[in-house]
């Protein structure tokens, strides 16, 4: 057989956390059709690369992202740091429309940047179905939220996400939330969870809402994070929470970015009341002076005004503090009059260093960037990298090898793509080769779209998408579907 591409002398990290080896790969297509761990046979093939010095791993798995690849299919920020597969539709919200497999269709027309996961989002699918902003839907919205995920889910779709802190999945209720987690188990898929609360004085109730859910299927706690929680001993007692639920029999896993600032729409500072569906100018004319005080105490109870980063509109990469000293006014009264509940996005500085390597540190997490292609967040352009050179490199805290397998294997097999994530014969060719010691996150809060580097080669479905620092003009990406 003459290969496609043949790799000689590569370290193998494939994926499952075991001890690196040593092998050559032959790819035909886009498949792995070759491992050869004595190394002992000459192949041809129409190009070889000499992978000395170089370690070989999957493509890694993004298990929470955000960007529509319809409007920006390249991706190249994710491709830079070596993200290969990227999971949308998340914190409950999907494309808005009734049959998804449209898009999906469309989706592979354009030629993605990375292949595609998608997930059906709660809060859409509520909208769609009529419930909208209702507390507790109608019998016939329940059976129409039924259909449209039996819908999405035949289309292709992994799972369900909810956004529970946005509108309008902050009026749904626990019994609408267990109904559709029977759906969605009944269809072998995973529930993904942006939870009702990740605040410390709060984070116990609403993981113990995920773990009802997690009776009927498997669910994942979203961007895990204990907001104004301090310390390790916390992180253990929110990992104690998980490990019981999974001594249950509940299938219960997290995903991570590491970083210490979260980033959403400015919205998570207001009151419910404040929001659609309610008039936000006719609150502020009649209620002005509670929420003038509502977003006074909350953003001092968030760190203080020199926290909040804003990321877009016209005060992106000013924190609140300096907006307000500009304008000459108090910074609730810019938040309330000159900017709003929809008025921008921004960075919250509001974790634990400590408490957050905790979470990462449990075997039964995994990473995510909660990035995109237009997100202001570093996390969109290095999450990936910095877990390589914060927790693997610099505190050694992570063997390169269970730092892999949170980023491949371990994802792929929670949300079930089963050829993808590993080094295996049979496997798609999604596989990067770089210098672990050379691999760098660029990104930083004063400059967060800046490309990672030091991933020498990515390879996506058997092509070369990445050679060095360059990006090929072509996409080789699909939309996987389950």
């Amino acid at each position: 057989m003459i290969f496609d591409l043949l790799i000689t002398n590569a370290s193998v990290v494939d994926g499952t956390g075991a001890a690196p080896f040593a092998a050559t790969l032959g790819l035909k297509n886009d498949t792995i059709v070759l491992i050869d761990k004595q190394q002992m046979q000459t192949y041809e093939a129409v190009k070889t690369i000499d992978a000395r010095g170089l370690v070989l791993t999957p493509g890694f798995i993004d298990a929470h992202a955000h960007g529509d690849p319809l409007v920006e299919p390249e991706f190249s920020n994710f491709l830079a740091m070596g993200v290969t597969t990227i999971c949308l539709g998340q914190d409950g919200f999907s494309p808005e429309q009734e049959d998804v497999s449209e898009w999906m269709d469309r989706v592979d027309e354009v030629v993605p940047g990375v292949n595609i996961v998608l997930f059906a989002g709660h809060n859409t699918i509520r909208m769609l179905s009529g419930a909208k902003y209702d507390p507790v839907p109608s019998e016939a919205q329940f059976m129409e939220m039924e259909r449209l995920l039996a819908n999405a889910m035949q289309a292709g779709c992994f799972g369900l996400t909810t956004g529970l802190e946005y509108n309008p999945g902050l009026y749904s209720a626990t019994p609408e939330l267990v109904r559709l987690a029977k759906a969605v188990g009944k269809h072998q898929g995973l529930i993904m969870s942006h939870m009702r609360s990740e605040s410390d004085d709060s984070i116990t109730a609403a993981i113990d809402e995920l773990l009802e859910q997690g009776q009927h299927c498997p669910v994942q706690v979203s961007h895990i994070k204990v907001v104004y929680g301090k310390g390790k001993a916390r992180g253990e007692e929110i990992l104690a929470q998980l490990n019981s639920a999974r001594a249950r029999g509940l299938q219960v896993t997290a995903d991570f970015y590491p970083y210490t600032a979260s980033y959403t729409s400015i919205e998570i500072l207001f009151p419910d009341w404040a929001k659609k569906p309610f008039n936000y100018d006719e609150v502020v004319r009649t209620r002005g002076e509670e929420l003038s005080t509502f977003l006074k105490e909350k953003i001092i109870f968030r760190n203080g005004p020199d926290a909040t980063l804003i990321g877009s509109g016209p005060y992106a990469g000013k924190k609140l503090s300096q907006i307000a000293a500009e304008l000459n006014k108090p910074f609730e009264l810019v938040l309330m009059e000159d900017i709003g509940p929809y008025g921008a996005f921004g960075a919250y500085f509001i974790m634990d260093e400590e408490l957050q390597q905790t979470l990462l540190l449990d075997p039964h997490t995994m990473i995510c960037t909660d990035g995109s292609p237009t997100m202001k967040h570093p996390r969109s352009f290095g999450a990936f990298p910095r877990v390589l050179e914060t927790f693997v490199k610099e505190r050694q805290v992570l063997t390169l090898q269970e730092a892999i397998r949170k980023m491949t294997g371990y994802t792929a097999e929670i949300i079930g793509l089963h050829n993808r994530g590993f080094i295996k014969e049979g496997y798609k060719a999604d596989l990067l080769l770089f210098d672990p010691a050379k691999v760098k996150a660029k990104a930083t809060y004063e400059a967060p779209t800046q490309l990672a580097t030091g991933f020498r080669y990515v390879i996506l479905n058997g092509q070369i998408v990445k050679e060095q620092e360059q990006l090929s003009e072509m996409r080789a990406g699909k939309m996987l579907k389950k």
